[in-house]
Formats: C-alpha cells, sequence, structure tokens
C-alpha cells in the first residue's frame, strides 16, 4: 500500500492501527466508530453489518463499516466474547475548534481479560485476568479483577497445582510468555479450557527489573515492603499483569491498591477434578449454576456478596479459629432474625459497588453510578449501628470498624441530580444549588426570555419610550430598536450598533451581560457541569480506600447473612470442629438434591470415620444413591469448613487438609487418554498426595478395565489406603469380593445400600447399612432403564451359568489372598499391579488351568493353519473339563 497516496485521515489511522496491529481498531468519526481494510471485513462478518468501502486516495476504495458511537459497548462485547482484542480510537479534542484534521488517539484496549461494561461481566462472577510464569524452582501465577480491582497471587510447585489453582479462579484470559509454549501439555489443557494470550514482549512483560520497576511504582513500596523479596516468579507474573493493564486501559489503576498473597498450607485444596465432580459453582453436564452447591447457598442480596460467596466455597479454611467465628457470626444471625430481616432489606438498596469504585478509578463512571453510588451509601450508618449491637466477634468488629462513609453521600447528594442522562456531556447533571454558575446559567437558559421582556419593559418605562422593543440579530444579537422619532430621547447610557432606514439600534451593559448569559447558557452550562463531575469524580478516586474496605465488609456480611438464611430454610444445623480426626455425621443429607426434590421426601443417612474406621467399602447396585451419599459428605465437610451450618441431625467435622473425588470418568481425546487412563491419573494423584488428614471420595476404581485387572487395582489401592495413607475414605465398588477385607484390615468396614426384592421387582431404599451387597441386582437396574425383555432374559441366563460355573474365580478363596507388601520409599515406586495380581492369583489356579495358559503363551498362533487351531482349541477346551 502506498500511504503517499492516502488522503490525511487515513494515513493518521494507520499510524494508530500500527499501535495496535493484533486489535480491532474502532476509529471515531463524527458520531460513528469506522472500520477500515481487514479490520472492517472481520467485523463486518463477526457483527453481521453491511461492508461498504471509502475513497481513501488509492485506485480501489477501503473496505469500510462502522457502528454509531453510542452502542459501542454492546458491539465491543459481542467481539470480545468471540476472541477478539478491540481498541478505541477516540477523538480528544472538539472538532468545532480543531484546525485541520481532528486528533484522535487510542484511548483503551478491551481483551476478555479487561472487560468493564455491566452488559460483558456476570454480576456474581469475578472477570479475571491471570499471568503466569514458569521458573526452575515452580510457576508464579497472578490473577485481577480490573472490575473490582482484587489483585491475588501465589506460588506452585508444577503444572498440577497451577491447573488446579486457575480453575479456581477460572479466568477469561492468561497471559503467558512465548518459552510457556515449550510445555505443549500444560499449553493445551489451559488454552482448551480458557483464553491464552501469548506475549513475545517477554522481557517488557515479564522481566524481573521491568516487574519489580513497575510493582514498587504502582504502590509506592519497596520489594520487601510488600512481602515479595522470597517470591521472584510471582513478581514477575504481578509485574506482566500490571503492565498490560496499563498498555490496555491507559489509566493508573488507582483502585488496585492491594495484593493478597494465598498460601497454599491457609486453606482446603480442592483439585480440579473435585471442584469438577463436586458441582461446587456449575453442573458436570449443562454447566448451569442450577444444581450446583453455590445455587443452594447463594441467598445473597448484592453481585458483591455472592462473589464473596464463591470466594468461601473456592478457598474453604483450614484454621479452627477462624472457621468458629463465621459459625458464630451464622449462628447469632440464625438467633436473631428480626435483625437479620433488617439488614437484608438494607442491603436490597446497595448496588455492586466495588464495581463503581473500579469505574470511579478508571474514569469511566458516569452521574448515574454516582447515584448509584450513594443510594448504595445510604443506609451504612443504620447497618453500621445495627451490627454493633450484636455480640459476636465478627460482626462486632464489623460494626465498630465499618466507615459509614457519610460525608461522601452527602457530597453526591449535593451535586448530583436526580434524574441525570447517561451521557456527562449533555448537561442536566449538577444540582443548580451546589454551584451559583451553574444556577445562572440554567436560569438563563431558561428564564432568558422573560429576562428580556422584564429589561424591556423597565427601559420603556424609565425611558418613556413607548415603541422601544428587544430584537434580536444574528451579527449584533440583542438590541434595543427605536423608531427615529424617539432620536430626542435616547437615554445617554444607550449604545449605538446599527442604524436602519425607519429606526436606530442600541445596545446597553446590561443588554450585554445578559446577552451573553442567554446566548452562552447552554454551551457554557455544559462545559462547566463536564468540569464538575469530573472534579467530583477525582475527589471520589482519593477516597477508592475507605470505599473499598466498605465494600468488602458489606459483601462478607451479606454472604453471611445469605449462609445464615439457607441454615434456618432448610433446617441446617451448627457443625461441631474436631482436630482429632474423627468425622461423624448424624442424618446427614445431599444439600442439592434434596433441593431438587422439593416435595419428595430425601432419605437421611449416618456416617462415621474416625481413627478406628478410617475406610468405608460401599456396595450395593447403581441408581441405588452410592454417589449421592459419598457426594453428600464431602460437601457436608466442605461447608462446615467455609463457617456454614450443614444438612444434618448433628456433625462433628474434622479439619481437613484435602478433600480428592474419583467419581466417574470420560475419555480426554484432546490429550488421548482413554476412560481407564483418566481414571488412573487420578487415582494416581490421590494415592500421591493425600494425608492422613485428607478425605478421600472413590468411586469404581478399576472399573474401566478387565474384571480381573480391575478387581486386583481396587484391592490393592483400598490395602494401601488402609495401611500406608490412612485417609478417611468412602469406597464406592461393584466388586463384592473386597467385602473380605474387612476382616483382613482393622480399619476397614463395609456398608450397603438397602434394597428391596419382591416378586422379582427391586426398590432402592437409599439407606446406608453395615454389611456388604449380597449382588450387584445390575440386571434389574436395565430393566429399569427399559433395556428389551428378550435381552433381559438372555442376561439372566447367562448370569445363572457363570454364577454356577465361577469360571473366573473358581477355586480361588480371597481369604488366602496373600499379604501386601510394601517399598518403602512410595511415592517414587510403583504399585506394579498388573504383575503382582498375576502371581497372586495364579498360586490358586488349578493345574490343568496353568497347563492351558502355558500353552496359550508359547504356541504361536500366527503361523498356525485355521484348522490347526480349532484343534489346539478344541485340546484346551477338553483339558479344562
Amino acid at each position: 500500500m502506498d500511504e503517499a497516496k492516502l488522503s490525511p485521515m487515513m494515513r493518521q489511522y494507520l499510524e494508530s492501527k500500527k499501535e495496535v496491529p493484533d486489535a480491532l481498531l474502532f476509529y471515531r468519526i463524527g458520531d460513528f466508530y469506522e472500520m477500515f481494510f481487514e479490520d472492517a471485513i472481520k467485523a463486518s462478518k463477526a457483527l453481521d453489518l453491511v461492508l461498504t468501502g471509502k475513497d481513501c486516495g488509492l485506485e480501489e476504495r477501503a473496505p469500510m463499516c462502522g457502528i454509531p458511537y453510542h452502542a459501542a459497548d454492546s458491539y465491543v462485547s459481542k467481539l470480545v466474547s468471540q476472541g477478539f482484542k478491540v481498541a478505541i480510537g477516540e477523538q480528544v479534542e472538539d472538532p468545532k475548534l480543531a484546525k485541520g484534521l481532528v486528533k484522535r488517539e487510542i484511548i483503551r484496549v478491551i481483551t476478555p481479560g479487561t472487560q468493564t461494561e455491566e452488559t460483558a461481566l456476570e454480576e456474581g462472577k469475578n472477570n479475571y485476568l491471570s499471568a503466569i510464569y514458569p521458573g526452575n524452582s515452580g510457576i508464579g501465577l497472578a490473577t485481577v479483577d480490573i472490575s473490582t480491582g482484587e489483585l491475588y497471587s501465589l506460588s506452585v510447585s508444577d503444572s498440577k497445582e497451577l491447573l488446579d489453582e486457575i480453575s479456581r479462579f477460572s479466568p477469561k484470559e492468561i497471559l503467558c510468555p512465548i518459552g510457556f509454549l515449550e510445555d505443549k501439555e500444560l499449553s493445551s489443557a489451559l488454552d482448551s479450557r480458557f483464553s491464552l494470550s501469548i506475549t513475545e514482549k517477554e522481557k517488557e512483560y515479564f522481566g524481573k527489573e521491568e516487574a519489580d520497576k513497575i510493582l514498587s511504582s504502582h504502590f509506592s513500596s519497596s520489594i520487601p515492603g510488600l512481602g515479595l523479596e522470597h517470591a521472584p516468579l510471582e513478581r514477575r507474573a504481578l509485574g506482566a499483569c500490571l503492565r498490560y493493564l496499563y498498555d490496555t486501559q491507559k489509566n493508573i489503576l488507582s483502585h488496585i491498591r492491594h495484593i493478597e498473597r494465598f498460601h497454599r498450607e491457609d486453606y482446603m485444596l480442592l483439585d480440579l477434578s473435585t471442584q469438577r465432580n463436586l458441582e461446587l459453582w456449575e453442573t458436570l453436564r449443562d454447566k448451569k449454576k442450577r444444581g450446583s452447591l453455590l445455587w443452594v447457598l447463594d441467598k445473597t442480596h448484592t453481585a458483591m456478596g455472592s462473589r464473596m460467596l464463591r470466594h468461601f466455597l473456592e478457598r474453604p479454611l483450614r484454621e479452627r479459629k477462624k472457621m468458629e467465628e463465621r459459625l458464630d457470626c451464622i449462628e447469632e444471625l440464625c438467633q436473631r432474625y428480626i435483625d437479620g430481616e433488617e439488614l437484608r432489606e438494607y442491603l436490597d438498596s446497595i448496588y455492586d459497588m466495588e464495581r463503581l469504585i473500579g469505574k470511579i478509578s478508571i474514569s469511566s463512571a458516569n452521574a448515574r453510578d454516582m447515584l448509584a453510588l450513594k443510594s448504595s451509601l445510604q443506609f451504612l450508618p443504620v447497618i453500621k449501628r445495627t451490627l454493633s449491637s450484636f455480640s459476636g466477634k465478627l460482626l462486632q468488629d464489623l460494626g465498630q470498624k465499618m466507615d459509614a462513609l457519610e460525608e461522601i453521600y452527602t457530597r453526591i447528594d449535593e451535586c448530583i441530580e436526580e434524574d441525570p442522562p447517561l451521557s456527562i456531556k449533555e448537561g442536566g447533571i449538577i444540582k443548580s444549588s451546589f454551584h451559583e454558575e451553574v444556577r445562572l446559567f440554567r436560569e438563563a437558559g431558561e428564564h432568558g426570555k422573560e429576562w428580556l421582556n422584564r429589561l424591556e419593559e423597565q427601559e420603556r418605562e424609565k425611558s418613556g419610550i413607548k415603541n422601544l422593543k428587544i430584537k434580536y440579530n444574528r451579527i449584533f444579537g440583542y438590541c434595543f430598536e427605536i423608531s427615529k422619532s424617539y432620536q430626542g430621547e435616547i437615554p445617554d447610557y444607550f449604545i449605538r450598533r446599527q442604524t436602519l432606514a425607519q429606526a436606530e439600534r442600541y445596545t446597553t451593559v446590561e443588554l450585554q451581560d445578559l446577552q451573553n448569559k442567554i446566548l452562552g447558557a447552554a454551551e457554557n452550562l455544559q462545559q462547566l457541569e463536564y468540569s464538575l463531575f469530573v472534579n467530583l469524580r477525582e475527589e471520589l478516586s482519593r477516597e477508592l480506600g475507605r470505599m473499598q474496605k466498605t465494600a468488602k465488609e458489606i459483601a462478607f456480611l451479606d454472604a453471611c447473612l445469605s449462609l445464615s438464611k439457607v441454615a434456618m430454610q432448610e433446617q441446617y444445623v451448627r457443625p461441631k470442629i474436631n482436630e482429632k480426626g474423627n468425622l461423624t455425621i448424624v442424618d446427614g443429607r445431599h444439600p442439592v438434591v434434596e433441593k431438587l426434590l422439593q416435595d419428595q421426601s430425601f432419605v437421611p443417612n449416618d456416617a462415621s470415620l474416625g481413627k478406628e474406621e478410617k475406610i468405608a467399602i460401599i456396595t450395593g447396585p447403581n441408581m441405588a444413591g452410592k454417589s449421592t451419599y459419598m457426594r453428600q459428605v464431602a460437601l457436608i465437610v466442605l461447608m462446615a469448613s467455609i463457617g456454614s451450618f450443614v444438612p444434618a441431625k448433628q456433625a462433628d467435622i474434622p479439619i481437613c487438609d484435602r478433600i480428592f473425588t474419583r467419581v466417574g470418568a470420560s475419555d480426554d481425546l484432546a490429550s488421548g487418554q482413554s476412560t481407564f487412563m483418566v481414571e488412573m491419573s487420578e487415582v494416581s494423584n490421590i494415592l500421591r498426595n493425600a494425608t492422613e488428614n485428607s478425605l478421600l471420595i472413590l468411586d469404581e476404581i478399576g472399573r474401566g478395565t478387565s474384571t480381573f485387572d480391575g478387581l486386583s487395582i481396587a484391592w490393592a489401592v483400598v490395602e494401601y489406603l488402609a495401611r500406608e495413607i490412612k485417609a478417611k475414605t468412602l469406597f464406592a465398588t461393584h466388586y463384592h469380593e473386597l467385602s473380605v477385607l474387612e476382616g483382613k484390615l482393622e480399619n476397614v468396614k463395609n456398608y450397603c445400600i438397602a434394597v428391596s426384592k419382591e416378586q422379582g421387582e427391586i426398590q432402592f431404599l437409599r439407606k446406608i447399612m453395615p454389611g456388604g451387597a449380597d449382588e450387584s441386582y445390575g440386571i434389574d437396574v436395565a430393566k429399569l432403564a427399559g433395556v428389551p425383555a428378550p435381552v433381559l432374559d438372555r442376561a439372566r441366563e447367562i448370569s445363572s451359568f457363570l454364577n454356577e460355573k465361577d469360571l473366573r474365580l473358581q477355586h480361588l478363596d480371597f481369604e488366602e489372598a496373600p499379604e501386601e507388601k510394601f517399598v518403602e520409599d512410595f511415592p517414587e515406586k510403583s504399585l506394579k499391579l498388573g504383575e503382582r495380581g498375576r502371581k497372586n492369583f495364579a498360586s490358586a489356579l488349578r493345574k490343568e488351568e496353568k497347563e492351558v495358559l502355558d500353552c496359550i503363551r508359547k504356541d504361536s498362533f500366527e503361523s498356525m493353519s485355521p484348522l490347526e487351531a480349532i484343534n489346539l482349541l478344541f485340546s484346551l477346551k477338553e483339558k479344562l473339563r
């Protein structure tokens, strides 16, 4: 393209485009944002816009499309949701005052992780941007929400921990250095779930010196002062986050005031599999909030309260004192029902203060946002007084320390009109009583004609000239017009302006002042109101710290009120917290299933795991409720850890360091892993990372392979958990043979799901009972699922034959299975289940069976003719008989 032939405006456009080559450039021209060339082609397809052309000095017209500037937010959100970045090229000077080409600059770049428009954000969920920096000693992770000003950092040791932590945040965008792509497995796993932004500006974004410099400058503190002197990887990730925000927002981001560092040992660890399997904030099947634990617990009245409750679930506590303090808070709110309802009513008037504060910081707040903030502050004094009357530590501290921000409320109330327009440049946003000039300008605009009539009458009476009139002329403005017959009576303070054929025109100092007020009132008023509003916004930006602190306190209160409301409505009880490792639940219920059943009664169940009984082996048919039971135990432990009451009659809950779940599996086609490989990977992770203080939920271990291998693996896993890890474990299985372990291992106990079978029909009683199941009822479940009768009949015939002949386990006495011998250096060792399993079970085979197996191993079937193979097969069959 020959830029010399382009028009001046198109050359200006291309200069701006060079700043953002990877973004679609919205270029402000008059009342439209226009796009040109490749940007226009891409945007027209993505937004379904008409593609036109513009003469720009070249032989061919430049492709062009555009949108109205006032509707830009919805178009930007649509593009960003499709993976585009959008740059806003705005006019930065008044076209009326510009000499030549209007000056334009890129004022902002919008990406998935930097959106602040309300229409693009979920109220109860943060919009996070993360940055990753891998090093030899681990990986640094930083996460920021520009809409609320929250900034977090932590270090993890490997890619598995990184995936677990990122899944808690679920960022919309992740920044990575280009070298990160070398870890193809990790980068692929992240890119399949999130939006990766690989930057080639590695030194500029992730450099050590650059990161330290930007952190020290932004927070006005030294690196040791920020507590980051021993966290070099975190510093680089934090620096990348801030630099990226500076580059895209073109703003100082003064609302990002604090770094909250997470230490993994302070919180219960929930890996990605556990978060997904327990359906904490979305369901497995349709990814909806309804049907998740958050859906049950979230009765908040504010968006920031909903986000705070989500934070509770993301990071359950491990410190008993903090757990008890939250439980005290919930209990007192339940006891003081009237005060709780009053507080909830006050919260109804509170908008999303955190995001309003963010908009003030980045100078995007308008007058309506100010009114929303004022409404949010209205009841803070009475909330503060109400909380001060509570006796619990957390609530009382809130009441005593909460800043009611009364002077900020007063300032907004004095300044902003009650029904302002959306734009801050159209006037009508500042009260007349707030500023004298605003009052005068507004009066001039509203009462100008009345003032002119009054002055005309005043001068007519004063001069005695009865036909004196005030007229308007585009050149001379307002003038007194007097016919020539009164020329001898003209007052000496009248100033001649124009001579007409039959009259003369005059002005006075008073008329000139009035003219200036009237003619310049509208434009001057708009400029003055805009200036006053910007001053107010800057004034409030100096109070961001105070407002953010109060917003966090309101969010915490809202989350606690939500938990107390659920506790009262659903008849939850306060759990006891113990550090002895004992888990006791009486009449526990699954919080989500119970809620979804509505009028149907949920069958409660007990649970007991402690020092004497660490592992519960649970048998029973599919659909009988094993998975529901195990999940409900895990959810009750989790709820207690966030300080919530729990769905049970009684509960004594231990402090757990982790909850692991291995519930169901599916093929991971992206990484080429089968269902069984995924299952074994999860089992491996559990066996290598679980401790005595962990809670394990294991469902159908070994189901993805042959019965022989599956049973061997399941058996070995139970033995290892019982003898080595000694974690509290719920182990559901279809392998009834494992029930013999109750006698072999002292801390293993059998349970089963009660089933009633009458006249060939089964009924699931949903009750957990001591003992093992006598059969699997698989065919009965198949019947319930609608499998055709001929298939069911044939299945019963085959089942009867197999049970009679017991082809797999004939002559095998599980009571005599050899004792497990463990290698001392686990987790580095391998279980070698296949080899050991073959030896264990081979020792129980008959002589004839061993001979058949040896023959199969030695003979080369590939060289046999079909007839030879058939004869060999017949002879082997006869030997077995």
